[in-house]
């Protein structure tokens, strides 16, 4: 499989954000890219208190509820549970070709940045740095610490993308909808998917 079509690796955590994170889902599945998913125990509890989604425990059960509710094909989308270290995402053997964290708590960025690969988010993403695939953190917290600022630098530094969730206001948004699509618009600019989800900055309209 060429490099550019690997699946993408998207994972939720517990950090506030996870519309973002449902918007980018759908957005991959409509652009026919097929994803690897990862979703922490806090990022499941946030999805519940942020969204109508209460997702079940077993990652098969999470699969089939998203892949109805995305209407994705059935292959297109696959959970893997947070010590699932068989999945495809494990091993440099088999990387994505690109991981996204979306929203990113800090102490995901924590584990991340020092390589603890304590569970299946963590060894992905420690196998997407050393693959040299790109790895996108959509952190979500405010304020920053000195703790989260180094930590950002030092993966920065390793080549991965720093990418707070700060929603531009320059298109005059109407809507929720569509300041989340605008974050998610720039996500995707990042990852080379065509999208119509934002305005492009100067664009002329006819």
């Amino acid at each position: 499989m060429e490099k550019s079509q690997a699946p993408i690796a998207v994972a939720i955590t517990g950090a506030s954000g996870s519309a973002y994170a449902l918007r980018l889902l759908e957005s991959l599945i409509a652009a026919d890219r097929d994803i690897y998913l990862m979703i922490s125990q806090a990022g499941q509890i946030v999805l519940k208190m942020e969204s109508d989604l209460e997702l079940p425990g077993q990652p098969a059960e999470m699969e089939k509820l998203l892949i109805e509710r995305f209407n994705a094909r059935a292959d297109q989308l696959r959970v893997f549970g947070r010590q699932q270290w068989m999945a495809p995402v494990a091993s440099g053997s088999n990387p994505p070709g690109a991981m996204v964290v979306c929203p990113c708590t800090t102490g995901t960025l924590s584990a991340i940045a020092c390589g603890a690969s304590n569970d299946l988010i963590e060894r992905a993403a420690d196998v997407v740095l050393k693959e040299r695939r790109k790895l996108i953190l959509v952190v979500r917290e405010t304020p920053f610490s000195e703790i989260h600022l180094e930590n950002m630098l030092k993966l920065s530094r390793m080549g991965a993308v720093i990418m707070p969730a700060n929603p531009g206001f320059y298109h005059n948004p109407a809507s929720l909808q569509e300041i989340i699509d605008f974050m998610v618009g720039r996500i995707l600019d990042q990852l080379d998917i065509d999208h119509r989800l934002m305005p492009r900055w100067g664009a002329t309209t006819s």
